[in-house]
């Protein structure tokens, strides 16, 4: 690395995060669209990809695979490297709290962007879980008979069901924290592309 630049990202890490963003936002944009012909709320999303049920499903089906295969890759990399272990942890609920707070206050420092400051981790844990949840509950969704076992876990298809949707929801609120974040620290989405950042002075 070239004096005055520290590593950020490895390039696993980034084209794996690129690839990532891709499929939850086709995932996501489809799912609305499989939910809109059969909602279990009383609203409809505006917004969705697809067209009709079945197109929407074929999309779903598309980025379910590239979502399984890039997520396989990358956790993969992250426990065989001990990239998660340097990155994610330790992490404590006072730390996470505390940084919280101070993102709310604006105060929040990022001079380091090759550490995540506790909030981060907190977020990406999140992220990773709900993920999971998403893969877990779409999977009974998607073979109910075959998965009956797992479904019955989580009071059958129409719990599954639940779950998915509340499992897709924190995983957009996660996202949308995420890109705000980004705006208001711009500094840090070079370093997705380039994998490196300027020492702080």
């Amino acid at each position: 690395m070239e004096q005055g630049w520290i590593k950020v990202h490895p390039l696993v890490v980034r084209i794996t995060h690129w690839i990532n963003a891709v499929a939850v936002l086709i995932m996501v944009a489809s799912g609305w669209q499989i939910y809109n012909a059969s909602p279990i709320f009383d609203f409809a999303f505006p917004f969705a990809l697809g067209g009709w049920l079945a197109g929407a499903l074929q999309w779903h089906f598309a980025a379910m695979w590239l979502l399984a295969g890039n997520g396989i890759v990358y956790v993969g990399y992250g426990v065989a490297s001990g990239h998660f272990r340097r990155k994610l942890l330790p992490i404590s609920p006072l730390a996470v709290l505390h940084d919280v707070r101070e993102a709310f206050r604006g105060h929040l420092a990022h001079d380091d962007l090759s550490k995540y400051n506790a909030a981060q981790r907190a977020a990406y844990l999140a992220l990773v879980f709900f993920l999971a949840v998403l893969v877990t509950t779409g999977l009974v969704l998607w073979k109910p008979v075959q998965f009956h076992t797992l479904g019955s876990l989580m009071n059958d298809y129409e719990g599954a069901r639940y779950l998915h949707f509340f499992a897709m929801a924190a995983v957009v609120l996660i996202v949308i924290v995420h890109v705000v974040m980004v705006i208001l620290v711009p500094r840090t989405f070079p370093t997705m592309f380039t994998g490196r950042a300027r020492r702080a002075s």
